[in-house]
């Protein structure tokens, strides 16, 4: 049985990383994960790092996967959209680029626990969260 589809935009700071027509997207929620079908009651929610799934079309199993970073999750109407500092194809994950993103957040939590950085521990322990999600992603795949 086909669902409605509704608009679904997952959004980085470099741009769109989905844009289209789908029958439900689950997010990372802060209280975990958040799945949502067309026509849902607005709703606006923290996403934590973790993998973001767009259902295209749930009967033939058309489903992207994204490793994504922390943001925000807001439905309006028949519109759902996630803002994400970032987010990668979970088929293309590169995994040089995610152990260097590894290593630089793991640094700067160091810097943090000596009391040598002002930086949110919340949002790197997200940073460390999602390079640690794409290698382990890139590693199932």
């Amino acid at each position: 049985m086909a669902h409605p589809k509704f608009s679904v935009s997952l959004v980085t700071p470099e741009g769109p990383a989905f844009e289209g027509e789908a029958e439900m997207i689950v997010v990372p929620g802060a209280a975990g994960e958040i799945g949502v079908l067309a026509r849902h009651a607005p709703l606006v929610a923290m996403l934590n790092a973790g993998s973001t799934r767009v259902y295209v079309d749930m009967d033939s199993s058309q489903i992207q996967t994204f490793a994504t970073g922390p943001g925000f999750f807001q439905v309006l109407e028949d519109r759902a959209i996630a803002l994400v500092d970032d987010a990668v194809l979970a088929n293309e994950i590169d995994v040089e680029r995610a152990q260097r993103q590894l290593e630089e957040a793991q640094a700067e939590f160091e810097k943090i626990e000596r009391g040598e950085s002002e930086a949110d521990r919340w949002q790197v322990e997200q940073r460390i969260r999602h390079a640690e999600n794409q290698l382990q992603t890139a590693g199932a795949s």
